[in-house]
């Protein structure tokens, strides 16, 4: 099928200068409308308005411009039927062969925080979609051009095949331009719901009332979820060697978390590895100041603070230097020849940060050809103030608010006789950050800005606390003068006497249990200080 004529209609003006003058090169016909038309036209592109073509202007300040029977009719005539050729030639439509469209920003304008809805609603396109969905629905006779990275490849071929595009082509790009209009429609179908324009649930789907515990925070999930994603990476494998995996993205939205992240050096990431990976950067964004983490199945086994990232990096490694083989890595600075010579001689399968020094990366790329080592933005400031999580279960698919909540001090409560010591409650807060990552039921024991012992997903509390000293044993670390963080109250007095024999002086957890008074006065016995924060971190 050769290309006569084109339409080229695009908000993105990238390229489309000289991808026109390209197609104009080869004898096709070029109509265009609004601000397109006017900077073809300028840069000596012959052009032909669409109102010339319909007979109307464009009208309601550019909101009507193609909605017409003479654009549609040339876009949607079967060239191979002769009833649509001969309507064409009654009504003196022209065929249009190409459609060019780039769509209206609608995603980039409700990422900017001080959108309004009538901002928002104004960038919603309709006629670009009506023409690309047309265009690609007639892909037998009709190119559709959805995207600047597609015109090197389109020109590429016209020129080859005298000025026509292959079946297969046409094909290809009406696949691309679905694809485009379904993640377009869900970025607005996703936007208006958060902005509870309808919120509204379906009249089919079971709904927990606020008698059942949900009542309004059932509403600010969308009655029907539509996930539209990319496929980003082939993994290396699953979660063993014989299931095949891959890695995608949101196509709508910023680039969060391992969406950003840019691979420097290292093997093909792997299925454990991106889970961990995502652990430990779900962890460093906790911190401020110059922080190191170490991840081992999704678990923290090393976490520090330090004057600098490799002061940190050798206090994380410290915490636990028989687990952090074959774990992940990350510090939230850039990546120094010292935190290199604190990883000497130890095999990590990731290293991430959100730059690297010259010299640490040669260093790195020639003596750890098996790490993977990723670029990726490791501040909070990179994180939306609201972000949802989804996680699959067999037969459907959980989502819930991302725990995003750090200390209240204003709702911490002192309920030991003793209160923390100002040492005591900077180690507190810390313990606190790193047990919120940890897998229920966690126990945390550290010193002011370093983890010495963890205790993770145990069935019993107790259980947990044992494993956190025993921990801490074995590698060397000192328990006494810790403190201790739970992740959840402690339902008995037996996890608390645990780490009071082994020596930690104070304790941070939610409190709430019918036995918080027992539990209380176990702290006071042995002398602790004692916080309740109000809220909990289960992780499971």
């Amino acid at each position: 099928m050769k290309v006569r004529r084109a339409l080229v209609s695009v908000h993105d003006k990238t390229g489309v200068v000289e991808f026109a003058r390209s197609l104009a090169a080869l004898g096709i016909e070029i109509l265009s409308t609004g601000g397109t038309a006017t900077l073809l036209r300028k840069s000596g592109v012959p052009v032909r308005d669409v109102s010339d073509v319909t007979g109307f202007p464009e009208m309601l300040d550019g909101r009507v411009k193609t909605l017409h029977p003479k654009i549609h009719g040339g876009i949607l005539a079967r060239r191979d039927a002769a009833a649509d050729v001969d309507a064409l030639e009654k009504h003196g439509i022209l065929p249009i062969d190409l459609v060019v469209v780039a769509l209206y920003p609608f995603e980039a304008t409700v990422a900017r925080s001080s959108v309004t809805l009538a901002e928002a609603l104004e960038q919603i396109d309709v006629g670009g979609p009506a023409m690309v969905r047309a265009a690609a629905k007639n892909h037998a006779s009709v190119g559709v051009v959805t995207d600047p990275s597609q015109y090197p490849r389109v020109l590429a071929e016209l020129r080859a095949k005298g000025g026509a595009l292959s079946e297969a082509t046409r094909a290809r790009l009406a696949q691309e331009a679905f694809r485009r209009t379904a993640e377009y429609d869900a970025a607005i179908a996703s936007y208006l719901s958060s902005e509870g324009v309808s919120t509204a649930p379906s009249e089919t789907a079971p709904r927990i009332d606020s008698a059942g515990g949900a009542g309004a925070r059932t509403e600010k999930f969308p009655a029907v979820l539509r996930i539209d994603a990319e496929r980003r990476l082939g993994l290396r494998y699953g979660e063993n060697p014989h299931q095949a995996a891959a890695f995608y993205t949101p196509l709508d939205g910023p680039r969060l978390g391992l969406a950003a992240m840019t691979q420097l050096h290292g093997p093909e990431l792997g299925y454990n590895n991106a889970l961990d990976f995502s652990a430990a950067l779900a962890l460093v964004f906790e911190f401020d100041e110059p922080a190191a983490v170490v991840v081992k199945h999704t678990n923290p086994c090393g976490v520090a603070l330090g004057a600098t990232v490799s002061e940190a990096m050798t206090r994380a490694k410290a915490s636990d230097p028989v687990s952090i083989y074959g774990g992940v890595v990350g510090v939230n600075r850039a990546v120094d020849m010292g935190v290199v010579e604190a990883l000497a001689g130890t095999f990590v399968e990731i290293l991430f940060a959100p730059a690297f020094a010259p010299d640490a990366l040669d260093a790195l790329r020639r003596t750890k050809k098996k790490c993977r080592v990723f670029e990726v933005p490791c501040d909070r400031a990179s994180l939306p103030p609201r972000l949802t999580e989804y996680r699959s279960v067999l037969g459907g698919l959980l989502a819930q608010q991302a725990d995003l909540s750090d200390l209240d001090a204003a709702a911490l409560k002192t309920v030991s006789k003793r209160p923390p010591t100002a040492a005591e409650m900077d180690a507190l807060r810390f313990a606190w950050r790193v047990a919120k990552h940890v897998k229920s039921n966690a126990i945390v024991l550290a010193t002011r800005g370093q983890v010495v012992g963890v205790g993770a997903g145990q069935m019993n509390r107790v259980d947990s606390a044992r494993l956190a000293v025993m921990r801490a044993r074995e590698v060397g670390l000192e328990t006494a003068g810790t403190v201790c963080a739970s992740d959840a109250f402690f339902p008995f007095r037996d996890g608390l006497d645990v780490v009071a024999k082994a020596g930690a002086t104070a304790v941070i957890h939610p409190g709430g249990s019918l036995r918080d008074e027992e539990v209380i006065a176990a702290a006071d016995a042995h002398r602790m200080a004692m916080v309740v924060t109000g809220i909990r971190h289960l992780r499971h």
